[in-house]
């Protein structure tokens, strides 16, 4: 499950807000809420409430800031579990809603027979249950809620700005950094290149494995991109994965993160590379497997200058392609201007 909808009147909280004095939060309940959010599950509200009165009744409790996409008011619950799903971009096969009344269960069930429904009691043992266990744990499952807050404030500043795009994402403040993969971070790369599709140069997953025996390799280079800007962190948005020899560089994966697309980082990340190799005199050669769904990364390429090819002797001596339908794109490597909207901080490879 990505997103957990909670209703609140004795499923979150004991007691009905209209009709009791008092509601309380069970110590119980407040640890699902919390275990859930480290696990980087999302979490929102479906209830049928007064929200000024409701929200505050979170707020005194110390939860509401982790709920994100509230939907508090009186229409149906199916229709507010559907708007969730929507604004996030989350498949509803990912949604899971939990309420105490049967018809409220059954309301949505017949809307959107794609969710996952709870009754009230089983609350205390979703965190055991394998849908609510991730396979992976990353750097970022801890700070999921926290980027999707910051991404919401931020499409709200983007919808307000006037004038070019250009002026928008300078008044961002964006701070890429580039810097070697530590072992906490080996979960996200592995998660990069399992997930990410559109702008995955390959389409290979690197496991776990994989990606710790490259770590100790010094022919090769693990990196890791991450984002930030004045609304808070993007987290790791990149991975590029390069073979450095004397006279060539072989770029084997560059996957980004589809949600920086229209920030730049992808042309980012590829000029700062081309202008570390040409720093280092090395011709650059680059991995590429055409898919139904990466077309964007291979415009990518093409737009950085990577041409089909072979015009440099040296790139004879790279291993052979292991696929027939895996490219190599090359390119004369030649200093690059620098982003005019992204400040980078990267390690020297040169």
């Amino acid at each position: 499950m990505k997103c957990l909808v909670w209703d609140l009147d004795n499923t979150l909280w004991r007691g009905t807000l209209l009709e009791d004095d008092e509601v309380t939060l069970p110590d119980a309940i407040r640890d699902v809420v919390v275990e859930l959010d480290s696990r980087g599950i999302l979490q929102s509200v479906a209830s049928k409430n007064d929200h000024e009165t409701a929200w505050a009744r979170l707020e005194k409790l110390g939860v509401a800031e982790y709920f994100v996409l509230p939907q508090i008011g009186w229409g149906p619950k199916s229709d507010s579990v559907r708007r969730i799903a929507d604004t996030l971009g989350f498949a509803l096969t990912t949604i899971a809603f939990i309420d105490d009344q049967p018809t409220e269960r059954a309301e949505v069930t017949y809307h959107l027979p794609e969710v996952r429904c709870y009754e009230a009691g089983a609350a205390e043992s979703l965190p055991v249950r394998p849908e609510f266990t991730p396979a992976l744990r990353t750097v970022d499952s801890r700070r999921r809620r926290q980027m999707y807050q910051a991404g919401f404030r931020r499409e709200a500043a983007r919808a307000e700005a006037t004038g070019p795009d250009e002026d928008f994402l300078r008044s961002l403040s964006l701070d890429m950094r580039i810097g070697r993969a530590t072992d906490e971070e080996l979960s996200r790369v592995e998660e990069l290149t399992l997930r990410t599709s559109q702008m995955n140069a390959t389409g290979v997953h690197y496991s776990d494995a994989d990606l710790r025996r490259l770590l100790t390799d010094p022919g090769h280079a693990v990196l890791v991109v991450t984002l930030t800007d004045r609304f808070g962190p993007h987290g790791a948005v990149g991975v590029l994965l390069l073979e450095r020899r004397p006279d060539v560089w072989h770029l084997k994966l560059l996957a980004t993160s589809c949600r920086v697309v229209s920030f730049g980082a992808g042309a980012t990340i590829l000029n700062w590379l081309i202008g570390e190799a040409a720093r280092a005199d090395a011709h650059l050669v680059a991995d590429f497997r055409p898919t139904d769904r990466n077309r964007m990364m291979e415009i990518a390429y093409r737009f950085a200058g990577f041409q089909d090819g072979e015009p440099c002797s040296c790139a004879a001596a790279l291993p052979q392609a292991t696929t027939e339908d895996l490219q190599r794109l090359h390119l004369r490597p030649e200093p690059r201007p620098a982003s005019t909207t992204i400040k980078v901080n990267a390690v020297a490879l040169a």
